[in-house]
Order: C-alpha cells, then structure tokens, then sequence
C-alpha cells in the first residue's frame, strides 16, 4: 500500500503531522506532497522543523496564490502529474482549502481512494469557500474520519454511508500533546513581549469576510479598539489581513502589539498563558478549548458547534455589543469545560482503519 499525503497551509501541516508519524512508526509507504498554498519558506521551515516531518517529496508552488480558480486549477494539473507518477493507493486530506479540494479531484478522477481528516464540519454558510471545499471532498471520500458524533450524524443525513464514517477525534489534540510546550520557558516568553500571564487577549483574523473588504476591516478593527479597553492585545499578523491594511490605508491601534506570524510552540504557549483568543480561525476555536482559554469568534457562524455548547467558546460577529457582552462574560467566570475533541489517539485511529481496510480488502 502506499498513501500520498496532500498538505498546503499551515492548519494542515499541524493537523496531518500526528498521522504522518503514525505512518512512519509502522513504515508504510508515503509520499508527502507539499501544494505551497500558503508558502512562507522561512515559517513553513519553522514548522516542518519545530513538529520533527520529514522534507515534502513534492513542492508545487502553483503559480497564482490569490485567485480560487486559478489557484486549483494549477494545483490539480502539478498534483495530477505526481498521481500519475507514484500511483498512489490512498490520498490523505485534512480539512477544506483549496489544495484539499483540489487534490481530492484529481485523486477521484484517476480512482485513488481518499481519506478526509476531519470530515463532516459545517458552517451552512455557502459564502465560505472552505465550506464549498469540505462539502464536496466529503462526497468524493471513501474514508470519512469525523472528530465527534455530530460530524458523523451531519454526513449520515447527507446521504453518505455509514461504511464510510469513523468518529476518531481530531488529530490537534495528538499535535497538542506532543508538542512539548511544557518545556518552554513560559516566563522567559512573556519577557521577550513584555506581557504578563493572563493579562492579555491574542487575537488573530485572516478570513476573507473579515478582511476582504475595507468596511468589513474597519469594523473589524473597531472590535480590536474595544479589546485594547480591557486587556493588552498581541496580534500575530497574517500575510493577508496585512496586505488588506496597506491597500486600505488602514492603521492598526497604536497599543496593539503587532507581530510576525510565530511558530507553533511558540503561538500555543502564549495562547495558553493568555487571558482570552479573539479569532475568525476554526482551528484556534479548538486549541484554545484544549488549553483551557475562553475563545471569542468573529464570525457569524462555526463548523465547531460543540466548542460553543460546553461555553469555550462564542460566536459574536464583527457585532460590538455582543463581543463586549462575551468578554465580560468569560472575564467574570472560570473555565470549566472538557473537552470534546478527543483523547489524542485520533492518528493512531485514523491509521489503524486504514490498516484494517486494507488487509480486508487483500484477503477477498
């Protein structure tokens, strides 16, 4: 058997990283293909490095990064030539960008089974390219790994076949627990930034709804001057958002400490020395849950309802009133959630399944 591995921002690199080295440990053989969706030399290094991966067998460096249609369209015509090469047996996708969507394509085309980590999320918002992605990768999937029973539930309603559907948790808790933020000097960090534990908000946002557009930007940094009232703020600046500043002529609050995008351990240790995480991601709305850090989305909606029914987390838009409500919400109280993401044991799930297809499948 062999499995190609489609990995191109840095979510996915976290997230398919646990599963990469369940995959070592057993010594099946891989191929690790790398789209650059997101490609920053000198950070994606930094992660490659900091989760101990081995070097991509593939860089595609598709020639627009901007641009949905030509985006995929280049990925699928480099990852196409790659499938014909290596003829591959399985494709392993995590997640719902573009570099997932297109190399579930190319791999149905050619009759390559496909493997969707975190399979089964939803938004029901249409207007997300992500939801777009994640939608029709997960009618195009063979093996459909869900985090929790609610993904399964949402896929069996779809239509999709229960042979198909495994609830395994999701792999950012196996990245988390291996991560060995524990040995980082936690005080010697808060130095370096001249913060104190638990006296500051991390904020970040990248989503295009939010930066898009100038008069979703300026509300945007509106919410950011109501934060500023409360606590300090740390912004680790994503390549996007910050070319959408220039662009607008728009500036960030003097008092917003403004950085780099950071490397892992170092973004989860302060995440977890934080006193709140301010975001549009869905990956951070699971992380801070894990780190037991009350979480606040600028959205209008999740994929990751379960982190808002045990109170991690709420959802408050771009809305003024409503993220100041949540604030002083999470402010006034101690977190005390579990939770539900899984037990980090979701890789060796994930490849444990495919083991056990595999050799089922040999034996007939």
């Amino acid at each position: 058997m062999k499995i190609a591995i489609s990995i191109g921002t840095r979510p996915e690199i976290i997230k398919m990283s646990p599963v990469i080295k369940e995959l070592q440990r057993r010594k099946i053989n891989f191929i690790l293909i790398h789209t650059n969706q997101h490609y920053d030399k000198e950070l994606d290094d930094v992660f490659f490095q900091e989760l101990n991966l081995p070097k991509p067998d593939y860089e595609l460096h598709p020639d627009s990064l901007e641009d949905h249609s030509h985006q995929i369209g280049n990925i699928m015509i480099r990852i196409e030539d790659v499938f014909r090469k290596e003829k591959p047996d399985l494709l392993l996708v995590q997640g719902d960008t573009n570099s997932v969507l297109a190399s579930a394509l190319i791999a149905s085309k050619l009759n390559i089974k496909i493997g969707h980590v975190e399979a089964g999320l939803r938004s029901y918002d249409q207007t997300m390219p992500e939801e777009v992605n994640r939608r029709l990768t997960d009618h195009m999937s063979d093996f459909l790994f869900a985090v929790t029973s609610t993904q399964e539930e949402i896929l069996l309603e779809e239509g999709i076949s229960k042979e198909k559907v495994f609830v395994v948790g999701n792999t950012v808790v196996d990245a988390l627990v291996n991560s060995n933020i524990e040995n980082v000097d936690k005080e010697e960090l808060l130095k370096k930034y001249n913060l104190k534990a638990k006296d500051f908000f991390v904020f970040t946002a990248h989503r295009a709804s939010n930066v898009d557009a100038a008069e979703d930007l300026e509300e945007l940094l509106r919410c950011l001057r109501i934060l500023t009232n409360y606590k300090k703020v740390i912004w680790p600046i994503h390549p996007r958002t910050e070319r959408s500043l220039n662009k607008f002529g728009l500036d960030i609050p003097a008092e917003v400490l403004v950085t780099k995008p950071l490397g892992y351990i170092e973004f989860l240790s302060l995440i977890e020395k934080s006193s709140m995480v301010v975001t549009d991601s869905g990956g951070l709305q699971e992380e801070s849950c894990i780190l037991k850090v009350p979480c606040i989305t600028l959205r209008e909606n999740t994929e990751r309802p379960e982190s808002v029914e045990i109170g991690s987390n709420i959802v408050v838009g771009r809305n003024v009133k409503k993220l100041q409500a949540a604030i002083e919400q999470f402010i006034n109280s101690t977190p005390h959630w579990t939770s539900p993401f899984g037990d980090g044991m979701s890789a060796k799930r994930i490849v444990d399944l495919i083991e056990e297809k595999s050799n089922a499948k040999k034996a007939i």
